[in-house]
């Protein structure tokens, strides 16, 4: 198969998104498959490096600096993917590149597919404070991305159930995302290795290795882990907590560390460098999660794969890695969090070989690959039956249904911005469409 992937973030940026995406990629690629990636552009890669990866230009996306949005270019992609050919089209985004996707897709007349990674419910502060968008307008505006798509890939039942709430009739799958083995299991990583970065953290021998790895945002709950950690050693146990990652929330995790007079217990490591990420949760005793607003969340994959145990808040995809007591220990409410990390402390057996191996085959990329590229097979086989027996409907883009001096209305749900940025939505929404049509024309 040829596939094009369309997603508004992808490598050198740094997201669980840009990760899942690369390794789909390597592992279709695996098994014989063309995969080309449709994605933003990026002041750190040059455009043209890489002819199987189309950069569209972009500017950085004014709620998320760090991410970018296209703006321009939609001409030459709808050219480029007439040359590949493609077969199907997997977009990874509801936004720019994602509309793009669709557009060609009804273009090529070929089945596309779309994965939903992120609840943006728990996002929508970003945007003006949630003045813009309210997250009950949010099933909505998914609702209208999703309208008559060919396949939903849902990394996890929350997303499925989440999909379902919000009456999306696309054809669902299940597949969470798998991960490289290989990088986290590292076999050449020492017990001098770990110790030393025990050392170099400050953690002694009786001390208990808690890591908190992820971008440092206010969604992550990490400060519900920096609260928790005086009623753990309130309990007698003697631990230690490291935040590695960075982001906005930073400053105000280390504001409450010196508030609670944990400067001796909880310390903070910044952005660490890819090739010790699996040093880090090798050199943990457990890696812990407040976090309630994860689809599926690649950092529990990741403590797995090198054998450490997991602290989180559950969830349905949760309580379905977690099999057993060795994989780690779930809470259900925000109180019960400090008992869980001395429950676990205390009563967490060691993991046995034969079940760490079976767990990790079930969260291999290998796995995850596999299981896209039938969903692909299925989804364009189906396509084919419905396209002979004349049952396919144009596939609608839904931008605006109708716009107003104050708001837009999109599937019948009124979402009001301001006027500056209704203006400037409009202008950029009707020079997708006449570019998308000159290319069609051409």
């Amino acid at each position: 198969m040829r596939i094009g992937i369309f997603t508004d973030t992808y490598f050198p940026q740094v997201s669980g998104v840009a990760t899942s995406i690369k390794t789909l990629k390597t592992e279709l690629e695996k098994l014989g498959h063309t995969v080309f990636i449709f994605t933003t552009t990026d002041k750190n890669v040059n455009r043209y490096e890489d002819w199987q990866i189309v950069r569209i230009p972009s500017v950085p996306f004014f709620a998320f600096k760090d991410r970018q949005i296209a703006y321009a270019g939609f001409t030459d992609a709808v050219k480029i993917a007439k040359r590949y050919h493609l077969d199907i089209i997997h977009t990874q985004t509801e936004f720019s590149l994602g509309i793009l996707g669709k557009m060609i897709a009804r273009e090529l007349k070929i089945p596309v597919i779309h994965t939903y990674h992120t609840n943006y419910e728990d996002y929508v502060h970003y945007l003006a404070k949630g003045r813009i968008i309210r997250p009950g307008m949010v099933k909505y505006i998914v609702r209208s991305y999703c309208t008559q798509l060919d396949g939903l890939i849902c990394p996890s039942a929350i997303v499925e159930d989440m999909m379902a709430g919000y009456k999306v009739n696309a054809p669902k799958r299940v597949i969470p995302t798998g991960i490289e083995l290989e990088k986290f299991r590292r076999p050449e990583l020492t017990q001098e290795d770990v110790q030393g970065i025990r050392d170099q953290l400050g953690i002694a021998d009786d001390e208990v290795f808690l890591l908190s790895l992820s971008r440092v945002s206010y969604e992550k709950n990490i400060q519900a882990v920096i609260q928790a950690m005086p009623l753990v050693l309130a309990q007698g146990m003697k631990a230690k907590l490291v935040v590695a990652g960075d982001g906005p929330y930073l400053p105000d995790l280390k504001a409450l560390v010196t508030e609670l007079g944990l400067e001796d217990t909880v310390q903070f490591t910044g952005m660490i460098a890819p090739g010790e990420t699996a040093l880090y949760y090798k050199a943990a005793d457990f890696f812990v999660s407040a976090s309630t607003s994860e689809t599926q969340g690649l950092t529990y994959l990741e403590a797995l794969a090198t054998g450490t145990p997991i602290i989180a808040h559950t969830n349905p995809y949760l309580k379905d890695l977690i099999s057993d007591r060795m994989f780690g220990t779930l809470y259900s409410y925000p109180q019960d969090l400090a008992d869980a990390i001395v429950d676990a402390i205390i009563a967490t057996p060691e993991m046995t070989p034969q079940a760490l191996e079976d767990k990790l085959y079930d969260i291999s990329a290998e796995n995850f690959g596999r299981q896209v590229a039938t969903f692909y097979l299925d989804t364009i086989m189906n396509h084919e039956v419905r396209k002979a027996n004349g049952e396919l409907a144009p596939i609608p883009v839904v931008i605006a249904r109708k716009a107003t001096k104050t708001g837009v209305l999109v599937a019948r749900k009124s979402i009001y911005l301001p006027k500056r940025i209704l203006v400037k939505s409009t202008v950029r929404s009707r020079r997708f469409i006449r570019d998308f049509r000159k290319s069609r024309d051409s």
